[in-house]
């Protein structure tokens, strides 16, 4: 990549302002290049904003698990150079084991991730109940992960797109965002806005979430929908993220509806409530049916969860890919310039925005000194003809 092309045209093109764009923004000036950062909305909008914020080790598959454990090292990493408008506090999570059989699941997690070199012990009842006093009452006990933590993704998405060095210093590039531009088309050299306006670029990088489907409809991904809900404040309720063991199972089902207890502590003393899956509806109103069930469930784990003051509930959509791992790397197309992705996170978009953003920068610049992983699971190429691309008469490309 030649830095060159920011005196006429950017370096990159990033359709998407979100914790995902933002972090692959960020991380390609870093390298030199000069980004322009395209979003139909604001900065830290969709998926970001829907979502709960958790930075988390999760080890479903060897990849899941080496892009969330590296990318939460470097959320740790970052987090002194954070202030408090982004929210990001070291809580760790508590995974819940309600009886004999999820308690001895529990520990053989613990002995994976300790052979792994990740931190977490096991707590019997008595310490459950020392760490997290409103549980109920018979829970065998659960393994606590004392280096996970939360962040407010919109805000540290904002951050990271404007504390890049100036792009004279340190041979450093710049970012420069549109906010609503609403990108409606690919082009052989970059991108058509919906009022007709083309923008060039040297590559194009899609980081949009599920929205990437529009401009490359054959995407292998769907929309798994999810409900969220946020108390008024309560500080000192909860002291750590808290699930139950069954959220794995949940996260990665690939059909129909679960719910699964997520509860998250927000530095204002508010408790985020999660969570919901479901693949049966694309109508972001709130489901009555759906939230109350969510909340019945976690009800089950904070029996003073009724009691408390609700003050909103929303609901958002992951962007899920077949495998349940993400889309980070380059699209064969027509375009002159080449057409990379950033999606497909589903949710841990934000635990792994800033591993994502150094494979991307990695592979775009061949700059590999950062990349301590293997990018091979996450590339599109995985899905084949899947994803193949062919040219329009437009000269737009297409999956």
């Amino acid at each position: 990549m030649s830095a060159g092309l920011g005196r006429q045209h950017p370096d990159v093109i990033v359709v998407g302002a979100g914790i995902v764009g933002a972090a692959c923004a960020h991380e390609l000036a870093l390298h030199g290049a000069n980004v322009q950062v395209l979003d139909r909305a604001g900065i830290g909008g969709g998926v970001t904003a829907a979502g709960m914020g958790h930075v988390v080790v999760m080890d479903d598959t060897p990849a899941e698990f080496a892009l969330s454990s590296w990318s939460r090292r470097l959320w740790l990493d970052l987090a002194p150079r954070l202030d408090a408008r982004q929210a990001f506090v070291r809580c760790g999570t508590v995974w819940v084991a309600a009886d004999e059989e999820e308690y001895d699941l529990a520990a053989e997690r613990r002995d994976a991730l300790m052979r792994q070199g990740i931190a977490c012990e096991m707590l019997d009842a008595q310490q459950l109940r020392e760490a997290e006093p409103f549980l109920r009452d018979g829970l065998r006990g659960g393994m606590i992960v004392p280096d996970d933590a939360v962040v407010y993704a919109p805000s540290a998405a904002a951050w990271l797109l404007a504390n890049v060095p100036d792009g004279n210093a340190s041979g450093r590039g710049r970012i420069t965002c549109r906010l609503g531009a609403h990108v409606a088309r690919l082009t052989r050299d970059g991108v058509m806005l919906a009022d007709g306006e083309q923008l060039r670029a040297g590559a194009v990088l899609l980081a949009n979430g599920l929205q990437a489907m529009e401009l490359l409809p054959g995407l292998p991904m769907q929309a798994k929908k999810g409900h969220l809900l946020i108390t008024d404040r309560y500080p000192g309720t909860i002291r750590h993220q808290i699930l139950e063991l069954g959220y794995i199972k949940s996260a990665h089902n690939t059909t129909g509806t679960s719910v699964a207890f997520n509860v998250q502590p927000r530095p204002t003393g508010q408790l985020l409530i999660g969570s919901s899956r479901q693949f049966d509806s694309v109508d972001p109103a709130i489901e009555p049916a759906i939230l109350a069930r969510m909340l019945r469930r976690a009800s089950e784990f904070l029996p003073q969860l009724p009691s408390l003051n609700a003050i909103r509930a929303w609901t958002g959509f992951r962007p899920a890919t077949r495998d349940g791992l993400p889309l980070i790397g380059p699209v064969d197309g027509a375009q002159n310039v080449p057409l990379w992705l950033a999606t497909g996170h589903e949710g841990l978009g934000v635990t792994t925005a800033l591993g994502t953003a150094k494979l991307i920068a990695a592979q775009m610049t061949g700059a590999q000194t950062d990349v301590t992983i293997d990018a091979t699971p996450f590339l599109p190429a995985r899905f084949g003809d899947a994803r193949s691309v062919h040219s329009t008469s437009e000269g737009v490309a297409h999956v």
